[in-house]
């Protein structure tokens, strides 16, 4: 290209779709060396640092930041929120740890176009988790992106594609999958020592959630770009509930504690079991509780079928202790005795006139984000796999988002986890792949798209049956 250089160009064309409203990133990867020598479009800056942007700086991201900056070798370049209250925090935390003043943006493609970005954190709320990191990806950036991976099973998909097509290091936040204790319990579980497992349960019992209340729907709060927090959500009235922490509890943004716990815990199930894809799913529920504007269930019991064992998920808002008098946990059931893990640590309680030895360990959860980016710091460095993957954060993810299609479609799901569809369920199959608002777009899949026409014959619950029972779509 001439003088007019090509970082010049896709700047030019990047303001330009900007300008018109276009989304589908104008960036792509050019094959210059990165920091540590893999394929990128990174340039190796005088302090031989990692310097990452932040899209996405409230409670979980700034959490992310504190994490990043503990390693002396990583520096801030970009702080990106569409909240000015949010920059604001995100700024002194950045000033507290490093001398230099990182910039703020409100775009997170303003981030992606830099020269100075190696890396982007993506800690924002789940429905705009897949787009900045397909963006960063095209862009030749490496993306740590909190869990669950997506919104849906077909965003999960488009991110893993895009990952591997730029060859990209994509981590998941499941920081548990690098616990030293989470560890040594899913090594014992690997074992054999539990015998055959035909059971495997998952719990969430939290008394300390709460609902976001009744609001009325009001203005945004000033300094908040709030077209640009929905993003590809549908456009509905400003109302606190759906703002911040409490996002959580709407099915545009997010799938309740479901996905926001539930792929943590599942996850290490998942771990302990070698990975398997379900194959049946069920699911029952409501909103026993709450009388919160919230439209996930507070209380929600999903049950799986796989090969050779069953997995339980529950959860409760505001419920007390759960199974094995613990807030939240995973228990293997084996022949010879139970495997009980959480945050805390984790323990073998033997079958009774079983010879196997109980046991009690101690947590070290503490450490777990800061071993978790360290993996995938040292992953940027080889170019290998991270210990999350994209691959398998989209699996246990899809684990998680299935139990909320048998939910809120009333029905038993059969799973083909090769097609990544629902077997004959047009309802549910409509929901593997969060629809998105105008201008914004996805990738397509093939294989997460429903069929174009609903059938005549639909056998699931009309809609005013599933108000009635306390869901929402």
């Amino acid at each position: 290209m001439n003088p007019f250089s090509r970082r010049r160009f896709i700047r030019t064309s990047f303001a330009s779709a900007v300008g018109l409203g276009l989304t589908s990133p104008l960036v792509r990867a050019s094959a210059s060396p990165s920091l540590f020598g893999g394929l990128g479009n990174s340039i190796l800056g005088a302090n031989d640092k990692v310097r990452f942007g932040i899209v996405g700086s409230g409670g979980r991201g700034q959490s992310l930041m504190k994490t990043f900056l503990e390693n002396e070798k990583v520096d801030c370049a970009v702080i990106c929120d569409v909240d000015d209250a949010m920059i604001a925090e995100a700024l002194k935390l950045v000033e507290e740890k490093r001398e230099n003043k990182p910039d703020v943006v409100k775009d997170f493609r303003r981030v992606v176009d830099r020269d100075d970005v190696d890396v982007v954190v993506v800690g924002t709320p789940d429905h705009w988790h897949a787009l900045p990191t397909i963006y960063a990806c095209e862009a030749g950036k490496d993306v740590y992106v909190e869990k669950p991976l997506a919104t849906s099973i077909g965003e999960g998909r488009a991110m893993v594609d895009c990952a591997r097509k730029y060859d990209r290091v994509v981590q998941m936040g499941t920081q548990w999958k690098s616990g030293s204790h989470f560890k040594d319990a899913i090594a014992y579980v690997h074992s054999g020592k539990l015998g055959k497992i035909r059971q495997v349960r998952c719990w969430a019992y939290l008394t300390w959630i709460k609902g976001p209340g009744n609001p009325q729907d009001c203005a945004p709060p000033e300094g908040v770009d709030y077209d640009l927090w929905l993003g590809p959500a549908p456009k509905v009235p400003f109302n606190p509930a759906r703002f911040h922490f409490t996002f959580r509890w709407f099915w545009d943004y997010a799938g309740g504690l479901m996905t926001d716990w539930g792929v943590h815990l599942i996850n290490l199930a998942m771990w302990g079991m070698d990975f398997p894809q379900p194959l049946t799913i069920a699911s029952t529920g409501g909103r026993y509780m709450m009388t919160d504007l919230m439209e996930t269930p507070d209380t929600q019991q999903a049950i799986y079928e796989f090969p050779d064992f069953a997995l339980i998920w529950e959860h409760q808002m505001q419920g007390g202790y759960g199974p094995h008098n613990r807030e939240h946990g995973v228990a293997f059931y084996g022949k010879e005795g139970t495997l009980v893990l959480d945050a805390n640590g984790w323990e073998v309680v033997p079958e009774k006139d079983k010879s196997l030895e109980p046991e009690k360990h101690e947590g070290d959860s503490d450490t777990a984000q800061t071993q978790h980016v360290e993996n995938f710091l040292d992953c940027i460095r080889t170019r290998e796999r991270p210990v999350e993957d994209v691959e398998l954060g989209h699996r246990m993810s899809a684990v998680a988002h299935l139990g909320n299609l048998a939910f809120r479609t009333n029905s038993t799901i059969q799973w083909d986890p090769e097609k990544e569809q629902v077997k004959g369920n047009w309802e549910a199959n409509r929901l593997v792949t969060q629809s998105y608002r105008s201008p914004w777009n996805l990738p397509s899949l093939a294989k997460a798209s429903p069929p174009a026409v609903k059938p005549k014959a639909d056998k699931h619950r009309p809609l005013w049956q599933w108000q009635r029972h306390g869901r929402s779509r």
